[in-house]
């Protein structure tokens, strides 16, 4: 980051995204450090406490003194909730933009970005609805309801993997209460906030390799005891922390599914294809500039399309 000057009055957010494993948390801290704003987390599971090795969640050291937001505020037992996050994450934009400084959102969680930067709505929810289409789930599986759901929403199944069991109850849920289809509650392109979106871009081979490196270097911080740490804790329970990639595999494995062996290799194909998904849903987003550098280099063209984004 030598020879860097920053913008002389940053956009009002900016937004980091792209793939895993692609160098997002350490770009967004460089542009956060240079600007003198602070980072606002959107990995879903880098919300979770003690979920640190398994997410990548940045050390202390390595925040290099700048406040991260919405790190560690849900138990594992909690499930997600896009709506809550996205009311934390808007206090947080709202907060810096009244203090003239610049929230930097980073993250992977494309629902989570798109909650806190556009126009997104969230239908309510109905308990009894709720508590029936999770006890069919609980009998028939993931993929009966699955099928269900690409008979009245073909859209929302396509969005959907057939083993993602909470996903498909709430967009079976919304179908019912509301009417309408799931797809159509989901976020356009409109903006809440004057946003710049800055896409990590690694090339296919370079993010499998680095994808395959993180999972060694995980194992090897430990993972493994880090699950059976929050096993304990409730992780198994977690409807929404116990399918994170890399804890669903060491829990299967806790379980007698497989061996950790098996588990860890999973867990490289598994990331492998969140990632491409990951990037699916960004590509999709006209608003995102793609950058394609590395280290130091990487940051400097993304302090310079945000000083183009000014003036422009």
């Amino acid at each position: 980051m030598n020879k860097v000057v920053p913008p002389s009055s940053a956009p009002r957010v900016i937004a980091v995204v792209g793939p895993t494993a692609a160098g997002k948390s350490d770009l967004g801290t460089a542009i956060a450090r240079v600007l003198g704003g602070e980072v606002i987390n959107a990995d879903s599971m880098q919300l979770y406490r003690g979920m640190d090795i398994g997410t990548a969640k940045l050390t202390v050291e390595e925040r290099d003194g700048v406040p991260h937001r919405l790190l560690d505020i849900w138990d594992v037992t909690e499930a997600a909730s896009v709506a809550e996050y996205q009311r934390l994450a808007r206090a947080h934009i709202d907060r810096l933009l009244a203090e003239g400084r610049t929230p930097v959102l980073v993250g992977g969680s494309g629902l989570y970005v798109r909650g806190a930067i556009d126009v997104l709505e969230f239908p309510g929810t109905d308990p009894e609805v709720r508590a029936r289409l999770e006890d069919e789930l609980a009998e028939h599986g993931s993929g009966a309801l699955h099928a269900r759901l690409a008979a009245v929403d073909p859209k929302a199944a396509e969005t959907i993997l057939p083993g993602n069991g909470r996903r498909i109850v709430r967009a079976l849920e919304v179908v019912e209460i509301t009417g309408r289809p799931f797809t159509a509650n989901l976020p356009g392109h409109e903006s809440v906030y004057n946003t710049v979106q800055i896409g990590v871009d690694v090339p296919r081979p370079q993010l499998d390799e680095r994808i395959a490196l993180r999972v060694d270097r995980m194992w090897d911080a430990g993972l493994v005891e880090e699950v059976r740490t929050l096993e304990k804790a409730g992780l198994r329970e977690g409807r929404t922390a116990s399918r994170a990639l890399g804890y669903q595999q060491v829990l299967a494995a806790f379980a007698g599914d497989c061996t950790l062996d098996a588990a860890r290799a999973e867990t490289v194909r598994a990331t492998k294809r969140f990632a491409r998904r990951q990037d699916s849903w960004f590509r999709r987003d006209p608003r995102v500039h793609w950058l394609t550098a590395s280290g130091a280099e990487l940051a400097e063209q993304a302090l310079t399309l945000l000083e183009r984004a000014v003036t422009a």
